[in-house]
C-alpha cells in the first residue's frame, strides 16, 4: 500500500511539473548581441573586431545567447575587398556558434559621383544568402541578394524574428518585409537597419542628403513598423552616440527605437558593443554595454538601463487570499 502511495505522489509531481504553464526554459535569461558600425575596424583595427567576436564566442554558453545582430557599416570602403575580408575573418569566429544577421549600411554600398548605389557586390560576395541557407535560423531574403533578409531565434518561450533592410530601404523592400511580418503573427519582431533614429528623433534626411532613392527612419515608421502590433524594437547605427525613443504602434503596443553607434570614440569605437539580456521571469530586459577591448562596461544611464517587455515565461502571480 505504501509502495502504492509513492508511486500515486511521484507520478502526480512529474505531472504537475510537465503541465506547469512556466517551464525552466520558459523563464530562463537569454542575451542578444547588438554589433554597431564595424566600418573602422575593417579599415584599420581589424584585432578589434576580432576582440568583439572572440567575446561572442566565448560567452555564448555561459550568457545564453540566442543571437548576435550587425547594424550595418560592415566596412569603410564597399569597393575595398581587403576589408571585407577582415570582416569575414571576424564574423567566421561565430559560425556555427550563434545565429547572426548582417545587413548592409551607407558605407557598404559603392558610392559613385552622383551619389549613393545600390551596388553590393562584395557585401553579397562575403555574406551571400547560400552562406546561411542550410542554417535553420535563416528565413530567407528579398530578391537574389542578402540585402534584406529575416532570421529567426528562440528564447523564454517566445518565438522571435529578426528582419534586417538595407541602408534607406525601398519602397519594394517595405512592401517585403510587411507581407513577411504579416506572414509571422506568432513572433515577436525586431527590425535592424542600418540609418534610423537620431540623437533628436528618426532620421527625415539621409536618402536626399546621400542622393538615393529610399525611405528614411521617419518613412519607415509609417509605411512598415507601426503597422504591426508584433514589432517591439528597432534597432539602428550610422549617427554617432546613443538614444531611445518610445513609441506606439497603431495598436497601442510598444515600440522601442534604439540608436547604438560608437565609431567615434578611440581607436575607431573601442570594441564597445550592446547586450539586451531578456529575463523573462521578470518581464524585463537589462540594455548595457561592454567593450572586449577595454574590458570594461559603461554604467552611465544612457547607457545601461531596463525596458518593460511582457513575455510569456513571466512566472504567474499569485492570487491575493
Amino acid at each position: 500500500m505504501k509502495t502504492r502511495n509513492l508511486r500515486f505522489l511521484l507520478l502526480a509531481f512529474f505531472f504537475a511539473a510537465w503541465t506547469s504553464p512556466v517551464f525552466a526554459d520558459d523563464a530562463e535569461a537569454f542575451t542578444v548581441v547588438l554589433l554597431p558600425d564595424t566600418q573602422n575596424y575593417s579599415e584599420k583595427f581589424p584585432e578589434t573586431y576580432v576582440a568583439q567576436t572572440l567575446w561572442i564566442r566565448e560567452r555564448a554558453r555561459q550568457d545564453n545567447m540566442k543571437f548576435a545582430i550587425h547594424l550595418g557599416d560592415i566596412v569603410q570602403y564597399a569597393s575595398r575587398e581587403g576589408e571585407w575580408k577582415n570582416a569575414n575573418r571576424a564574423m567566421e569566429i561565430i559560425d556555427g556558434v550563434l545565429p547572426y544577421s548582417m545587413v548592409p549600411g551607407n558605407h557598404d554600398m559603392v558610392r559613385a559621383k552622383s551619389g549613393l548605389t545600390r551596388d553590393t557586390t562584395l557585401y553579397n560576395k562575403f555574406f551571400p544568402p547560400s552562406r546561411y541557407a542550410a542554417e535553420p535560423w535563416y528565413g530567407g531574403h528579398m530578391g537574389q541578394k542578402n540585402d534584406n533578409n529575416y532570421c529567426f531565434f528562440e528564447g523564454g518561450g517566445e518565438k522571435f524574428m529578426v528582419v534586417s533592410l538595407e541602408f534607406a530601404p525601398t519602397d519594394e523592400a517595405l512592401e517585403w518585409a510587411n507581407k513577411v511580418v504579416r506572414e509571422h503573427p506568432g513572433h515577436r519582431v525586431i527590425v535592424a537597419t542600418h540609418n534610423y533614429l537620431r540623437p533628436g528623433g528618426r532620421d527625415t534626411k539621409a536618402p536626399a542628403s546621400y542622393k538615393i532613392e529610399g525611405n528614411s527612419g521617419e518613412q519607415m515608421w509609417q509605411k512598415f513598423v507601426r503597422k504591426h502590433k508584433n514589432i517591439f524594437l528597432v534597432a539602428c547605427g550610422h549617427v554617432l552616440g546613443v538614444a531611445l525613443q518610445e513609441s506606439a504602434n497603431d495598436h497601442g503596443g510598444k515600440v522601442y527605437e534604439m540608436l547604438t553607434d560608437y565609431q567615434g570614440f578611440p581607436r575607431g569605437g573601442d570594441g564597445w558593443l550592446r547586450t539586451l539580456r531578456f529575463e523573462p521571469a521578470n518581464n524585463k530586459i537589462h540594455v548595457e554595454v561592454y567593450s572586449p577591448v577595454l574590458k570594461q562596461y559603461d554604467r552611465r544611464p544612457n547607457q545601461t538601463y531596463t525596458l518593460d517587455f511582457p513575455m510569456r515565461g513571466a512566472a504567474p502571480k499569485k492570487k491575493a487570499g
